[in-house]
């Protein structure tokens, strides 16, 4: 497969980490009491991006490319529990959010899907959490097949490790390259080259995990053949996946190629 680096200059190496400090214990599957780093699936930031917390995920918007930087998430098996769902998918901006915005007008005839990165059927525990996936802030130009193809399929995966496993960190985003795709837009809206996504699990009193990228196309594969290491997503991207890990725990998950997890 192909890989992608990052070719637009706003978007540099990022090197703030996050703070390490505990959530409150929770039960695992053997009833053991655990207790996780706060903001787990937070990558590295910088202090001058544009930081959004929603009920049910984070965004770092890009102001210049009218998407986000990266939208990290954890979900829990209790949240995949449907409180709230609408056979409507009203996108809107964030009128809290100040600066240019993508709009549906943007998207309108543009050929390209309004493509969630925290998905919508994840946030279902909440009619709030619902409606926050459908601002311009967690939304890219993705590729119609994709959007209903090999990303929802990761997508749905990530539904049912977090099933399986109690719980998962994610995060994900667009990833630019050639630039290919240009703009869409009178406001000018960056068209992604690929997608990526990184994923941590408890697994075996531990963690597991995982990256993927997808390009931004209607090809189908397995999702094995989007798998890389997360240390290989890092290189692509210039960014430092789940530095809330602990140093040595974080370089053996970062370094996995096959994650047991995903047989």
């Amino acid at each position: 497969m192909a890989f992608f680096s990052h070719c637009l200059a706003y978007c540099s190496l990022m090197t703030i980490l996050v703070g390490s400090c505990s959530l409150p214990a929770v039960t695992d599957e053997g009833g053991d009491t655990v207790t996780y780093p706060a903001r787990l699936e937070y990558p590295a930031y910088d202090n001058g991006e544009d930081i959004i917390e929603y009920s049910g995920f984070t965004v770092s918007y890009n102001h210049a490319t009218l998407v986000p930087d990266w939208v990290a998430y954890e979900l829990t098996a209790e949240e995949l529990v449907v409180k709230y769902s609408s056979k409507s998918s009203s996108f809107s901006r964030d009128f809290n959010v100040k600066g240019l915005q993508a709009s549906r007008e943007d998207y309108s005839h543009s050929g390209w899907d309004k493509g969630h990165m925290a998905p919508k059927a994840d946030l279902r525990w909440s009619e709030r959490s619902y409606w926050e996936s459908h601002y311009f802030t967690n939304i890219c130009p993705q590729n119609h097949q994709l959007n209903g193809g090999d990303w929802n399929a990761l997508e749905n995966a990530v539904r049912r490790w977090a099933k399986k496993y109690g719980r998962v960190w994610v995060v994900c985003g667009p990833v630019f390259d050639s630039c290919r795709y240009g703009t869409i837009g009178d406001a000018g809206v960056q068209v992604p080259d690929a997608f990526f996504k990184a994923v941590l699990i408890p697994y075996n009193d531990g963690y597991t995990g995982a990256a993927f990228i997808m390009p931004n196309e209607g090809k189908h594969h397995s999702l094995s053949h989007y798998t890389c290491t997360i240390d290989h997503l890092e290189e692509v991207v210039g960014r430092d996946f789940f530095p809330a890990l602990d140093d040595e725990i974080e370089a053996d998950v970062e370094a996995q190629s096959a994650p047991a997890f995903m047989n």
